[in-house]
């Protein structure tokens, strides 16, 4: 079975060998000599001030973002479930909430934000995602925060990057709080998050907020290549294998390029055969289909054809479908995903199968495009 969800996704077979090794004692300086190569390569992946690894979900990065760095209202943009999620954490947490909520195939307007931030000067933090995985959309995240310093530099940037970092370049410019998951592009399993941090936040965050996910400890400990509690450390072991591998591999860059090309190649096939791409700004991440058949073709994938694609969630269960698109992906896997889907909408009997979606994969990819 092919596993193209955004998240989990695949895990490479040299990272789960490296991950199978005995297991290290956190506390000692073999693993603080991983644990310190592994902070130089995401020093280079996320271009921020600071780095600091925890061992939760993506949530917990979310949580521990917006409790260190708000410390009144919070500014969450809502287009999709994990938007949602930053306005549910500031309140559990008694923050003041204001929410722009848009429809989940539609972006933030960066002229919304600006408007909220002169219309309420208790706003300290904004929260937003830079790729939306609900609906697979990609917001303006680099324009809005450049328009709010240009207000107030001190209303601090919460950019979830779950499924954005390691996907595409981020201007980190003007972001302070940049979070990534193991279980994303990063092509790990799920149980690590890291948060990408500017001068700007550490300074915000202080002797910091809560216990376990108090961002100061984890900065003095984690700058001694160590954590302040537990480190997920056979996570550390398959993330270092990971950043090695896409070092080795071509480097970041070459990362970033081939996930564009495949974002086009999936996109531009998918919307040769009929189908309908949902998000108004489609982030590179995913490629998602708004479809009656939703629910149909995603059972066919999977019975027939050995590909799990996700759905969606809430108002759209059943209505779309999610092809993951991050990571390290074999072209020809990725091209069995395209065909399958045709070959699926031929056993509806939407339109005989001729090949187009694989015909139009493989010129973009292999750049054959007359």
């Amino acid at each position: 079975m092919l596993l193209f969800t955004p998240g989990p996704t695949p895990v490479p077979q040299n990272v789960r060998n490296a991950m199978s090794d005995e297991t290290m004692h956190h506390r000692t300086p073999e693993f603080e000599a991983i644990f310190e190569k592994t902070r130089k390569h995401l020093f280079n992946l996320f271009k921020t001030d600071e780095v600091i690894m925890i061992a939760s979900s993506g949530t917990g990065a979310m949580e521990a973002a917006v409790i260190n760095l708000c410390k009144n209202t919070l500014l969450s943009v809502n287009s999709g479930k994990f938007g949602e999620r930053f306005g549910k954490i500031a309140t559990a947490h008694g923050l003041k909430n204001v929410e722009i909520k848009n429809e989940w195939n539609t972006p933030v307007s960066v002229e919304a934000v600006v408007e909220a931030v002169k219309n309420n000067s208790d706003i300290d933090a904004i929260a937003v995602q830079v790729s939306e995985s609900a609906g697979g959309l990609r917001h303006p995240v680099e324009e809005l925060a450049q328009a709010v310093k240009e207000i107030n530099p001190k209303i601090m940037i919460i950019a979830d990057g779950i499924t954005a970092v390691g996907v595409e370049p981020i201007d980190v410019s003007n972001i302070d709080s940049l979070i990534a998951g193991s279980q994303k592009a990063l092509m790990l399993p799920p149980g690590m998050a890291i948060l990408g941090l500017s001068n700007a936040a550490i300074e915000t965050i202080g002797s910091g907020v809560g216990y376990y996910l108090n961002l100061a400890s984890e900065i003095k400990k984690q700058r001694q290549n160590t954590t302040a509690y537990t480190a997920a450390t056979t996570l550390t072991i398959g993330l270092l294998e990971v950043l090695a591998t896409i070092e080795a591999d071509g480097g970041i860059e070459k990362l970033y390029s081939d996930t564009a090309t495949r974002a086009n190649a999936v996109g531009s096939a998918l919307s040769a055969i009929g189908l309908h791409i949902y998000p108004a700004t489609p982030a590179k991440s995913m490629t998602t289909i708004d479809d009656e058949d939703a629910a149909e073709i995603r059972k066919l994938l999977k019975t027939d054809f050995d590909v799990n694609v996700a759905g969606g969630q809430d108002h759209l269960k059943g209505k779309i479908f999610r092809i993951n698109q991050m990571g390290l992906i074999s072209n020809y896997e990725m091209a069995w995903v395209v065909n399958a889907v045709e070959l699926s909408l031929a056993k509806l009997g939407r339109r005989p199968y001729d090949g187009t979606a694989n015909r139009i994969f493989n010129e973009i990819t292999f750049g054959m495009g007359k």
